[in-house]
């Protein structure tokens, strides 16, 4: 059984946390520095990115968080977690825990408004058609030589890979489909 953590601060975690604990492993919502120890692996859950990386550093969570990635803990950012994740975001917005070789673009899709869910085989991931539910999502405009694209919609990544860290612009955990939780959890040795 492997302990997850999934930040808590603001945000669709709760999801998260349910699908988690249906795959048999322990889920730990977390909400301060002390509970990133003894992980095998976190998420970083959508929400507003901005929000969270303030939030990030008034519970003094950043930089232990950025050293904990930065040594090799599993770490997956859904949407806003994905802007978290990223060294760079588009536009004059400085970037939070930049540990991620991606340039990203905020609200890439448009509104709440332009919200959509498609599906797509994720190469590596899924062998089956998976459901993507993209809100006010964003998209990786550009990617360093480290970084592995695994899937793109209409020419834009969407997902991507580097070493420990996982990235997606959508939000599998607002799905009935379990595939991207389960191949985070497998990247924990």
């Amino acid at each position: 059984m492997k302990r997850i953590g999934v930040l808590a601060l603001q945000g669709a975690f709760k999801e998260h946390i349910e699908i988690i604990k249906s795959l048999g492993h322990e889920a730990i919502e977390i909400r301060n520095a002390k509970q990133l120890y003894n992980l095998d692996g976190i998420i970083l859950p959508g929400g507003e990115s901005t929000t969270i990386g303030k939030l990030l550093d008034d519970f003094k969570i950043k930089e232990v968080l950025v050293n904990k990635i930065s040594n090799g803990l599993p770490v997956w950012g859904t949407c806003a977690g994905m802007i978290l994740l990223a060294k760079e975001i588009d536009g004059n917005e400085d970037a939070h825990l930049k540990v991620m070789d991606i340039k990203v673009r905020r609200n890439a899709y448009g509104t709440q408004l332009d919200s959509f869910v498609t599906t797509g085989v994720v190469e590596g991931v899924s062998e089956k058609e998976i459901p993507m539910v993209f809100i006010r999502a964003p998209y990786i405009v550009d990617i360093d030589e480290k970084v592995d694209v695994l899937h793109k919609v209409d020419g834009n990544i969407v997902a991507a890979r580097q070493e420990n860290i996982l990235v997606t612009s959508f939000h599998p955990e607002l799905t009935d489909d379990k595939i991207f939780h389960e191949y985070f959890i497998n990247m924990i040795k």
